[in-house]
């Protein structure tokens, strides 16, 4: 054999070659991203938030947190051993955010997943089945869901089922799905009708490996893109809970803290530091996901990053 023959190329595999393309779409998909000033505020914000939450066991004495071993005296203002005061238990507040720092995003976080897995399998099912009897009846109860307003199901469904985290995160996700499955549906509608999706119905390819194949990784972008802006509206439907004493009596978040704060009056006598931090902390991170989605979105749809 001659020393300069070269040996015959490989040929990829097809699973190798969609896994290439896929690795090709993520760093394309980031280039264009870290290039958006919202997108990398955000997501700044998110890191900083999310290792906050991480460390908070590691750095919070959970005697502090315990109205019986409060280190402090009652609504004491901020000081320098109290940054940010203390609430009605003498609880140190900074305390208190960090800790609930977790349950907000872990309550955000699986909302979103559930509301988005009921919602992307609901709109994927109607768009799939598009003019049949299916995408009537689902379609039907899609706008049945959107007509009843979210707060007054979900305060029903809280006060049925009770209150404990796990609840809270059921019921979020059963009255935020339907905005999620009107944007599948739609966006399935249009896969399905591509020429590759016709070429596998044409080789037999049933159903189920048309949607597994053909029409999730055509559609999960949108999904993805939508989950990151569903958890800023998860965090804040927990705030909303947690103010109407429908929250997890068990656990500390940024929602109960704010409830705590209005039943021990501190919009009445002043006690700002108490009711003020919580709700800049549920604004920033909203705010940091939404911008995040934005930018997900803009990059995900063609048409807008044409715009």
């Amino acid at each position: 054999m001659a020393a300069d023959a070269k040996a015959p190329d490989v040929v990829p595999t097809p699973r190798g070659f969609a896994r290439q393309r896929r690795k090709d779409a993520f760093w394309r998909y980031w280039a264009v991203f870290r290039h958006s000033r919202q997108a990398m505020v955000g997501l700044v914000i998110l890191v900083v938030i999310s290792a906050i939450a991480l460390v908070a066991p590691l750095v919070v004495n959970p005697d502090d947190l315990d109205p019986a071993t409060a280190p402090g005296l009652p609504v004491e203002p901020p000081s320098s051993q109290w940054w940010l005061g203390t609430d009605n238990f003498g609880r140190p507040v900074l305390q208190l955010l960090l800790v609930g720092s977790r349950v907000s995003l872990i309550v955000g976080i699986a909302a979103s997943i559930g509301a988005v897995f009921i919602g992307a399998s609901i709109g994927m099912a109607a768009g799939f089945y598009g003019g049949t009897k299916i995408d009537k009846v689902l379609n039907a109860l899609i706008d049945w869901f959107l007509v009843i307003p979210w707060l007054v199901l979900a305060i029903a469904l809280a006060a049925i089922l009770g209150p404990s985290l796990v609840v809270i995160i059921a019921v979020i996700a059963v009255t935020s799905w339907p905005l999620t499955a009107r944007l599948v549906r739609a966006q399935t509608l249009s896969v399905r009708k591509r020429p590759y999706v016709e070429r596998g119905r044409v080789l037999g390819a049933n159903d189920l490996t048309i949607v597994r194949r053909h029409i999730l990784p055509n559609v999960f972008p949108v999904i993805f893109a939508n989950t990151v802006l569903t958890v800023a509206i998860a965090i804040l439907s927990e705030t909303t809970l947690s103010i109407l004493g429908l929250g997890d009596p068990n656990s500390i978040s940024w929602g109960r803290i704010i409830e705590e704060a209005f039943t021990g009056g501190a919009l009445v006598n002043g006690y700002w530091w108490w009711i003020l931090p919580p709700g800049v902390c549920i604004v920033v991170v909203t705010l940091a996901f939404t911008m995040c989605g934005y930018a997900l979105d803009e990059i995900f749809n063609p048409n807008l990053r044409k715009r």
